[in-house]
């Protein structure tokens, strides 16, 4: 059975599962610190965690500009237990989370071909809109 559970402060086991998750989706390398993971965890608006017994399924976090509008980030499912809905659930809780928050506006860029999967919660592409980003 899969628990969800929002983090602020994760112990090092919780720690290491999630730097796992960051590298199995090739968002984090050997130069990546653990403190640099606590803070994001810490200093997202929120960090929710899917777990099945002690081992961690997925994770999503939310930033908030410090408005009435958040950004979700770094949604990811280990791959064995894609098909579960553990995504799903991790989305479906930090919208409601979001809400409850007073956030009436949530943004995310779909990478990867996931926009189907966002569209079937209810994300659209605003009219006369396109994401965009620039690296630095």
């Amino acid at each position: 059975m899969i628990r969800y559970r929002f983090l602020k402060n994760p112990d090092d086991k919780t720690l290491d599962q999630l730097t796992a998750l960051y590298a199995e989706q090739g968002w984090w390398d050997k130069s990546d610190s653990r403190a640099m993971l606590r803070r994001i965890v810490r200093d997202s608006h929120c960090f929710l965690a899917a777990f099945e017994g002690g081992r961690l399924a997925g994770m999503g976090r939310a930033v908030n500009a410090l408005s009435k509008e958040a950004y979700i980030h770094d949604v990811a499912v280990f791959a064995d237990f894609r098909g579960r809905d553990v995504g799903s659930g991790l989305v479906r809780r930090l919208t409601a989370r979001l809400r409850d928050d007073g956030i009436r506006w949530i943004g995310l860029i779909a990478s990867g071909g996931s926009a189907p999967f966002y569209r079937s919660l209810g994300f659209s592409t605003p009219a006369r809109s396109a994401a965009m980003t620039k690296n630095v």
